[in-house]
């Protein structure tokens, strides 16, 4: 398990949750209305599902990072000098960007950014919005550090400090730098690159020095008369933070399913996103991209009830995200699978609820009822807590839960027929 990247993640939640709220709290009394809820419990679920994926295959990019080092890299630099931490961070940005960019370029890497994009909002809780599957896969664009000696503490280190950095850039609340916007990446530079305008399409890679987007020909300034529109072509249309991390993956194995060449078949997952072969682009042709018809925001049946049955229910997956964190190096890795996997069913039964879809709300009802059950007959809970303090109002929550479940159902149903009767 990535140690490191999990202790971070805990130390820094807190206060990416309070720049949320702050960041919220000025959006509403502006009326700016940067904020859905859904689309922001939607980002954070995606961000608690990258967390819990890379704290159990984190240690895929450090074991292949380690032999590197030590099977190939001609010399090792010193951890204790303050130039290896300085190369190490500039290096790291150079690492990032090719990742980055790969990430919008070649589609196998695509399918795993792309959770990061979806958001047709752009505000803090879309820098929390990170892919699941990057674990796998991203550790390789690092490997040239290792190569240099740079030593694997180091370079997790500063790879920490780099992703925490590109928090801040993610809003629209902050307008134009000046000196700043023509050095490093700040909101307005960032905002570009969510973009899916033609102007914006696949600029502005770095994290943190744009020297590198200047250097390689990928930067772009944000123009005033053309305002950002965010999210993807091909909008996911769900809320669902599982299927937003393979929803790409499984429209390019369709793809390369019935594709009839087998250079089409490989090609499919290399070739730049939208790539598709001739002959299933026959058969299976989609709409081509239009902004007027596209961009319009995904906005199922409303249910305020359970919307705010989805908020305080996120909030409580937030603080069982917390525990599943701190015990990590605390409990046997059974328990701590069994538990990242409830918080996973969880917040895809959650996801459900806030598209008012009847089978998840079904899905949700057996989630709460099978919890109460469980804890109540064995008396405890994760981390081998079974104090009756702690396992009367778990079992009392999810109770409450049901029941408000069950009248938000049935108010939205309620309103849904006086609408269509009207």
């Amino acid at each position: 398990m990535d140690a490191t990247y999990s202790k971070a993640v805990a130390l820094a939640v807190p206060v990416f949750l309070a720049l949320i709220a702050l960041e919220f709290t000025v959006d509403r009394v502006k009326r700016t209305r940067y904020y859905h809820l859904a689309d922001a419990i939607n980002s954070l679920s995606c961000g608690v599902v990258s967390t819990g994926v890379r704290v159990f295959f984190g240690f895929l990019g450090i074991f292949f990072y380690e032999w590197v080092l030590l099977h190939w890299a001609p010399f090792h630099l010193p951890a204790k000098h303050w130039g290896t931490w300085v190369f190490a961070f500039v290096f790291y940005d150079l690492c990032y960007y090719w990742n980055h960019r790969w990430g919008h370029t070649v589609g196998l890497f695509w399918a795993s950014h792309v959770v990061h994009h979806q958001s047709e909002e752009f505000n803090l809780t879309t820098a929390l919005r990170q892919p699941g599957t990057g674990a796998f896969l991203s550790w390789i664009f690092y490997l040239p550090m290792a190569l240099c000696g740079i030593p694997v503490g180091v370079m997790l280190l500063v790879g920490v400090v780099q992703l925490f950095y590109q928090f801040w850039p993610h809003t629209q609340l902050i307008g134009r730098l000046g000196f700043l916007d023509r050095w490093i990446q700040t909101p307005s530079n960032h905002r570009v690159h969510h973009a899916q305008n033609d102007i914006y399409l696949d600029k502005n890679y770095v994290g943190v020095f744009l020297i590198w987007d200047r250097l390689f020909g990928s930067f772009q300034e944000e123009l005033d008369e053309e305002p950002c529109l965010y999210g993807i072509r091909g909008q996911l249309n769900s809320w669902n933070p599982v299927w937003a991390n393979l929803h790409y993956y499984a429209a390019m194995a369709k793809d390369s399913w019935h594709a009839a060449s087998w250079s089409d078949k490989v090609r499919v997952w290399f070739a730049p996103p939208g790539w598709r072969p001739a002959d299933v682009a026959a058969r299976f042709p989609k709409r081509p991209y239009d902004p007027r018809v596209d961009f319009v925001k995904f906005d199922p049946r409303r249910n305020v009830a359970l919307s705010a049955y989805g908020l305080v229910q996120f909030v409580a997956l937030i603080a069982a995200n917390s525990q599943f964190l701190a015990l990590l190096p605390k409990q046997a890795a059974p328990l701590n699978i069994a538990y990242f996997l409830f918080i996973l069913g969880s917040l895809v039964c959650l996801g459900g609820v806030l598209e008012n879809r009847r089978e998840f709300l079904i899905a949700e009802a057996a989630r709460l009822t099978a919890t109460a059950l469980i804890v109540l007959v064995s008396g405890a809970w994760f981390g081998g807590v079974r104090d009756p303090r702690v396992v009367a109002p778990v079992v009392a929550f999810q109770a409450v839960s049901l029941g408000w479940l069950w009248m938000a159902a049935r108010a939205g149903a309620k309103s849904q027929t006086a609408v269509a009767a009207a």
